[in-house]
């Protein structure tokens, strides 16, 4: 979760390691997934607003390419802030429901979701 801020600290940055970044934080979310809808009792709407989260970054990848000829990522804030919300989540089933604790990472996926695909449309990545 730190790899980004240590490449900029240490100006080891590269291209290869934003690619790598990316691709490592989509098996993360996959493999969450699978390891947890299983063993959670989620609620019908919750489990629709995960599918259409998912719906607007597939077109977020899906219109970056076709705009681009490349496969577009963007490292917002917002997106940063999901990833961590995404791994304190397991820590917060045994004290809070997860139709809150869902939503709540839900409406932060949402907004970063949105805000990555106005900037892969307006071309501030």
């Amino acid at each position: 979760m730190i790899d980004g801020a240590v490449a900029r600290k240490t100006n080891t940055v590269s291209e290869f390691g934003a690619k790598l970044d990316t691709a490592a934080d989509f098996v993360f979310v996959v493999v969450c997934l699978i390891k947890l809808i299983p063993i959670l009792d989620i609620p019908k709407w919750l489990f629709v607003w995960i599918a259409v989260i998912a719906l607007v970054k597939v077109i977020n990848i899906v219109s970056g390419y076709v705009m681009r000829k490349e496969f577009v990522a963007a490292h917002t804030i917002m997106n940063k802030v999901t990833g961590i919300l995404l791994f304190i989540l397991p820590l917060t089933l045994q004290a809070l429901e997860l139709k809150y604790t869902g939503a709540a990472v839900c409406t932060v996926a949402t907004f970063a979701a949105v805000q990555e695909g106005y900037y892969i449309r307006t071309r501030k990545v």
